[in-house]
């Protein structure tokens, strides 16, 4: 945070008592509570904007990041756990759980800049950050191709965890005696996996899905501040680094709504998919 070197502790002290940080902590903490019943997120104590339109701003680039990982997570892990299930103790058994271990156990500060010194530096066919080009009118592809490195460094982790969970659930599915009779009549086994297996597979499954929301999020903090991606993780970063307390208790308030509404979405989808399950 820069501090004009002419400030003096009279003034600082002022400003203080003027934005209520000399109070206890829980009548700081209930004020912010009523004014958020009023929609009222207050002021940023650094760029002085409501906080409200600052969050905002960067829900979008931060919710397509998300989005877009979650889709390259589980277009990865859901056929390399079906693969792994099928071809228990093979080679390619092992090889997907080396996978699975490798995307779960290293960390995604250290792939995003391995990534950004192979993709953009050494290769460069990947810008190294951003969300378009500086200078340009930005556009889809310009957005799209700023998004491969960071939705794919953030997808990996969530893959690698997604795969054992696919894995197992498959291989307790599989032993069914429904699956043996469909092999029984005659079912191609590729009709028998993907069609009657994986759609009872599929609950604990869905189940992670509210589970992995605040993973992603976390994940996004770290991965937005590498790609200078600039969404709800980046200002996460620059709101601790400012102590801009008003906009770090509300991007709280937004991951918390995400969360909840994560888990609400995976209750409803364990209706779509298993029709024995009825919400009165």
């Amino acid at each position: 945070m820069y501090i004009n070197p002419d400030t003096t502790q009279a003034d600082i002290d002022a400003k203080k008592e003027a934005l209520g940080l000399n109070d206890p902590i829980y009548i700081q903490y209930f004020r912010w509570l009523g004014n958020l019943l009023q929609g009222d997120f207050g002021f940023s104590y650094t760029t002085y904007e409501p906080v409200l339109d600052l969050v905002l701003n960067r829900v979008g680039p931060t919710l397509l990041l998300m989005s877009t990982a979650l889709v390259i997570a589980y277009i990865i892990a859901i056929p390399i756990g079906i693969l792994s299930a099928t071809k228990q103790y093979s080679w390619i058994d092992y090889l997907t759980t080396t996978f699975s271990f490798l995307g779960v156990s290293i960390p995604n500060f250290f792939l995003g800049l391995g990534s950004i010194y192979v993709f953009a530096l050494v290769l460069n066919i990947l810008p190294t950050g951003g969300m378009f080009t500086l200078g340009s009118s930005g556009g889809f592809m310009d957005t799209l191709f700023h998004l491969i490195m960071p939705a794919a460094i953030l997808g990996t982790g969530i893959a690698g965890s997604t795969v054992r969970y696919v894995r197992s659930s498959m291989l307790e599915v599989m032993g069914q005696d429904y699956l043996r009779t469909a092999r029984a009549k005659g079912l191609k086994e590729f009709i028998v996996t993907n069609k009657h297996g994986l759609k009872n597979a599929l609950i604990p499954i869905i189940t992670i899905i509210g589970m992995e929301i605040p993973i992603l999020i976390g994940g996004a903090v770290v991965t937005e501040q590498i790609f200078q991606w600039p969404g709800l993780g980046q200002l996460t970063i620059q709101s601790i680094s400012s102590r801009d307390y008003p906009t770090l208790m509300a991007i709280n308030f937004i991951a918390a709504l995400a969360v909840l509404f994560s888990n609400l979405l995976a209750d409803i989808l364990y209706a779509v998919v298993d029709p024995r399950i009825k919400y009165n």
